[in-house]
């Protein structure tokens, strides 16, 4: 099904994109999912990046009565979509990690009470009491699942937490399901819909084809040199993968120092800074984005001119869900890897790292043991702090490895190795309430923010609060880092215990801890996976070294798209282009009669039989028609008797 517009706004659906969004039309299969999801049926829908896919459960959850689950993975798209849909009047609410339990109770207390028409939650989250307390209270109308390809283990992105969707299924039967993707090979496809309990298989396909994006591999031993070419030839807003954060930084000072405007982004950096760079980036104030691939995910920047890979991507699927970002406002724009040699064999080389040896993962889940002094049979339900940095230099470990090791421990369920979470602040006063009263000469301003913390947060003499230091700071009139200073020497003075905003990452138990000769890893979870990471691998490879099929074409048969025509503008047709020597005018005139003898033909019959551009072959048939060689009736041209 290939992307098209929809005539006149008709229908209830028609009505709410024209009054919410100022659309006229629904674009592509965007109407048939929503028509199909309205009718209560389980629906998965495959859209390309800038596909639209927000538009298919927000416009049929807004004509329903109750509320939609979001169910998502990435926190800025959480917060970009809850912040778009407030400005359009929709009330909607987000739940992710950094909050404190009371700041979820009143968002969950909300969906129950507030006539709120969307909650977005990370999948993690569907798992907790408090949730699937609240859950049974509130009237959903449907559930969305976005990313829906990390349901599944034939897929590049599995995450364990997904599978937690069935149960909550479970628990609003009759309630349906419209999973989305923006990548998924057909074995991918029949796995969401087992996975996510499809009452029938559903599909509506988007064709992957972009038109207007041209992919490019261009062979390089001066990557940095062929970069800088590249953005000094082609105005415009770029986006710069890399594989590792400390690149980012270094490809940033390079362009900066070329007077190329850049901001770095990775996964490492806090919120603010990450908010600031974005909010740079999207408004041209910075031309160039380098980053690794924790950004580009539900960030909404249509007029993206070219993407740039200094390193390859793992697998098609995150290559063409990165390559995707560029030029959605339809206008052509260009996807480009440079490709060394020796990029082969670092590809090669992450198969080692991502899936080391299974005696390699026992032992890392022994010496995890040690680490925590965990005893045999402990272990179940315990929380602890994680440095894999600390882990990995009092076991001398490389950290990528280990890393994996971890993932494929979690994947085994023997613990839950989260990333980085970002945890609010928290506050105690070690004194008692009349002791602190008792306290002189703090300072005017020490004394009014005790005041606001006492005003603001309850159970503060009793046990640890989580607290916001920016709504300390606008409550007290003071800024956020005279709060922060003044919450330190608080600290000091041991009037409290206070515990800055941190990012850390977690190991969860998730059973008691077994002795390594009788741990499992089956090999559905090792190597099956291992296997089919190896064809992911190789088929990036293939992509990058193939100088004789057309990228479109082999990126749209990898998602099981036949296409039968090649797009004319990568690199490997541009090169057949111009190997192939250009005919004259008077040659394509001649070829065009040739043609017409045997038979008439319509111009786009004449056009697909000739090897020339496109618009010099109308040109030759508007020519023969003045000079009245050819002649035209209800779109047919022949030749003239």
């Amino acid at each position: 099904m290939t992307a098209q517009f929809n005539s006149q706004p008709s229908t209830p659906y028609s009505q709410l994109l024209k009054e919410y969004w100022g659309y006229d039309n629904f674009r592509g299969i965007q109407e048939d999912i929503i028509n199909s999801i309205g009718e209560g049926k389980d629906t998965l829908g495959l859209m390309p990046t800038g596909g639209g896919k927000s538009i298919t459960f927000q416009v049929p959850a807004l004509a329903k009565e109750g509320l939609c689950i979001v169910i998502t993975p990435l926190i800025s798209l959480m917060k970009d979509q809850v912040q778009n849909l407030k400005k359009r009047g929709i009330k909607a609410l987000a739940i992710y990690s950094g909050m404190s339990r009371q700041e979820i109770i009143v968002t969950l207390e909300n969906c129950i009470f507030g006539n709120y028409k969307f909650l977005y939650i990370s999948p993690e989250r569907l798992d907790t009491e408090i949730f699937r307390t609240k859950l049974r209270k509130m009237n959903v109308s449907m559930i969305t699942v976005d990313e829906s390809h990390c349901i599944s283990q034939w897929g590049y992105d599995f995450r364990p937490a997904y599978l937690k969707i069935a149960e909550i299924r479970d628990l609003l039967p009759g309630v349906p399901v419209l999973a989305l993707t923006a990548t998924a090979t057909p074995e991918v496809v029949k796995d969401i819909q087992a996975r996510l309990c499809f009452r029938q298989e559903n599909v509506f396909r988007m064709s992957f084809e972009r038109k207007n994006l041209a992919y490019i591999v261009r062979k390089t031993e001066n990557k940095t040199g062929e970069l800088l070419h590249i953005l000094r030839r082609m105005p415009g807003s770029a986006i710069i993968y890399v594989r590792n954060r400390r690149r980012t930084k270094e490809i940033t000072e390079l362009l900066i120092n070329e007077e190329i405007t850049a901001d770095f982004y990775h996964a490492g950096l806090d919120d603010a800074t990450k908010d600031i760079r974005q909010h740079r980036w999207q408004t041209g104030e910075s031309r160039v984005m380098v980053a690794t691939n924790a950004f580009g995910m539900g960030i909404d920047k249509p007029d993206v001119r070219i993407v740039i890979h200094l390193d390859l991507p793992d697998s098609p699927e995150a290559y063409f869900q990165e390559a995707g970002r560029a030029g959605r406002d339809g206008n052509k724009a260009y996807a480009v890897i440079l490709y060394a040699k020796s990029d082969k064999v670092t590809l090669h080389k992450r198969i080692p790292d991502t899936f080391p040896e299974k005696d390699y993962i026992k032992q890392v889940y022994e010496h995890l043991q040690y680490y925590y002094q965990m005893a045999m049979g402990d272990g179940l339900g315990c929380v602890r702090e994680f440095n894999l940095e600390d882990f990995c230099r009092k076991f001398k470990y490389f950290p990528v490895p280990a890393d994996s090791a971890l993932k494929i421990l979690t994947q085994a369920g023997y613990l839950e190795y989260t990333d980085e979470q970002d945890n609010a602040s928290r506050l105690y006063f070690t004194v008692r309430r009349d002791e602190l009263y008792k306290l002189r000469e703090l300072g005017e301003d020490m004394d009014k923010l005790i005041q606001i913390v006492l005003r603001s947060y309850t159970g503060v003499f009793t046990d640890y609060t989580f607290i916001n230091e920016n709504s300390l700071a606008v409550r007290s009139g003071l800024t956020r880092q005279r709060v922060y200073d003044l919450l330190i020497r608080l600290s000091k003075m041991r009037v409290i215990d206070y515990i800055p905003h941190k990012k850390t990452p977690y190991i969860i138990y998730t059973r008691e801890r077994v002795d390594r000769q009788h741990l499992q890893i089956s090999r559905s979870i090792y190597e099956e996976r291992k296997e089919r990471y190896e064809a992911r691998i190789q088929a990036m490879v293939d992509y990058v070294t193939t100088e004789t099929v057309c990228r479109s074409r082999m990126l749209l048969r990898y998602f099981g798209e036949k296409n039968e025509h090649n797009c004319g503008i990568c690199d490997v047709c541009l090169s057949h282009r111009a190997e192939t020597p250009e005919l004259s005018s008077q040659q394509i005139k001649e070829e065009i009669k040739e043609l017409l003898r045997k038979q008439p033909l319509t111009p786009a019959d004449i056009a697909s039989q000739i090897e020339a551009d496109k618009e010099i072959i109308s040109q030759c048939i508007r020519e023969l028609l003045e000079d009245e060689d050819l002649k035209a009736e209800n779109g047919i041209i022949s030749l003239k008797a």
